[in-house]
């Protein structure tokens, strides 16, 4: 009796086993591409290169995850999705990309790189997020970055601005509300460029 209830228990367990690697893991969220075209022109050169630094962010907006608000504010998240990569580093990208296209800056790069640079920019990511007036509506994507320009030898402060888009979704899907994200920090960054390109060089810089 005891060795038949043995056999039992040990076919069970083999069982058991066996559906676990019929199954395998569970499958990997999809990730979505975050595109953020800068609407930005050609610009004049400007005598001053730039280190982009990377983005501080609320923890609720460091992962990879996509934020959302619900209509009744509460914080939550696409599920079965990521993006290709933290938040901080993507629209580090970001800014530095619309930078590049600009023109403006005789160099610019980020602070990892090691640029001699002339000056420094430091952003913070405020809100960077999809809204939902009503549930399962369609979502509104909410990007808005503060930016702080510093002379990079002095850490004098040049300036501060805030920037903030706001880009309706085209549909409830994650890749729509995607998309509205990618073209909400697009225009954030070029808000920045744009801002950024009225400051001249520092006053270091162009003394004899």
């Amino acid at each position: 009796m005891i060795r038949r209830d043995f056999l039992l228990l040990s076919g069970a367990s083999l069982a058991l086993a066996g559906c676990g690697d019929l199954l395998g893991p569970p499958p990997s969220p999809p990730i979505y591409v975050l595109e953020a075209p800068a609407p930005l022109q050609p610009m004049a050169r400007l005598p001053w290169s730039l280190s982009v630094m990377r983005p501080t962010a609320p923890s609720a907006l460091s992962g990879d995850r996509v934020p959302l608000i619900q209509p009744d504010l509460t914080l939550d998240y696409y599920a079965n999705a990521t993006l290709p990569d933290a938040i901080p580093d993507l629209v580090q990208a970001a800014v530095l990309q619309a930078f590049e296209k600009s023109g403006a800056p005789a160099s610019v790069a980020r602070e990892a790189d090691a640029l001699h640079a002339d000056y420094e920019l430091f952003l913070d990511i405020k809100d960077f997020e999809l809204r939902y007036a009503v549930k399962d509506g369609v979502p509104e994507a909410l990007v808005t970055l503060t930016a702080r320009l510093v002379t990079a030898h002095g850490r004098a402060a040049a300036g501060d601005t805030a920037v903030t888009r706001k880009v309706p979704a085209s549909a409830n899907s994650v890749a729509a509300a995607v998309a509205a994200l990618g073209q909400a920090l697009g225009a954030v960054s070029a808000g920045i460029v744009t801002w950024a390109a009225t400051f001249p060089a520092p006053v270091s810089q162009t003394r004899p």
